[in-house]
């Protein structure tokens, strides 16, 4: 099983730098992207690091984060529409440096990727607290409600911690553009989250009670 989990691993991983380096550098027309070139290594390094842990020490949470097929129709059109707001944001940012459209200020962009390594960590913290975790929409098999950590916090961590890294993308990218195209992602969440606890209510048992002992979904204090 492991073996095969690391070759699908590697084929994901590979696929994602190919596939984010032709949405960077063909539209900007260099390799002489400086920004391109930080986002990527804040990216996919993390990423590998994330990756190796999981496949030693948890490969049945990596196997279920590499799955990525909705049964949920409502999650599919989320899913759809979240794929054209990343690659209209990465197209857009690529061009904004091309054709010098907006300009960022260098500390702008270092903060932006400390942002970036910042969410990474809660988006580790939210799979060490969570061994249910599926990038699906789903119930799973003795699957028990997580009240602790971030968890007690809000009941979506996870979705905090991807809109806190989504919406750094564009900033180390250096678009202040762009930036405005991935605040769509956000709205996307809110939809997902509401068909979310939906499908959780219905098959999760203790959830109803877990959503009265933590209010808020996705940020303290306002939602």
């Amino acid at each position: 099983m492991r073996t095969k989990l690391l070759f699908q691993t590697i084929i994901k991983f590979t696929l994602g730098i190919v596939m984010i380096g032709l949405l960077l550098f063909l539209p900007a027309g260099t390799f002489d992207y400086w920004n391109a070139w930080l986002f990527m290594g804040l990216l996919f390094g993390p990423m590998f690091l994330l990756g190796a842990v999981l496949l030693f020490k948890s490969p049945e949470l990596l196997a279920k984060r590499l799955q990525s097929k909705e049964k949920e129709g409502e999650q599919k059109q989320v899913i759809g529409w979240s794929l054209i707001v990343f690659i209209g944001g990465f197209v857009v940012a690529a061009l904004d440096f091309r054709f010098g459209w907006s300009e960022l200020p260098t500390w702008l962009v270092l903060a932006a990727a400390v942002v970036l390594l910042v969410s990474y960590g809660l988006y580790a913290e939210v799979m060490r607290e969570n061994a249910y975790l599926s990038r699906t929409v789903e119930v799973q098999e003795n699957q028990k409600v997580i009240d602790t950590g971030l968890y007690g916090i809000v009941r979506h961590p996870m979705y905090f911690a991807t809109t806190l890294l989504f919406l750094s993308f564009p900033m180390v990218l250096g678009s202040a553009i762009a930036f405005f195209i991935f605040l769509f992602y956000p709205l996307l969440l809110v939809k997902r989250i509401k068909n979310e606890e939906e499908v959780l209510e219905n098959g999760l048992p203790g959830y109803k009670e877990y959503k009265k002992k933590v209010k808020y979904r996705l940020f303290p204090f306002l939602w």
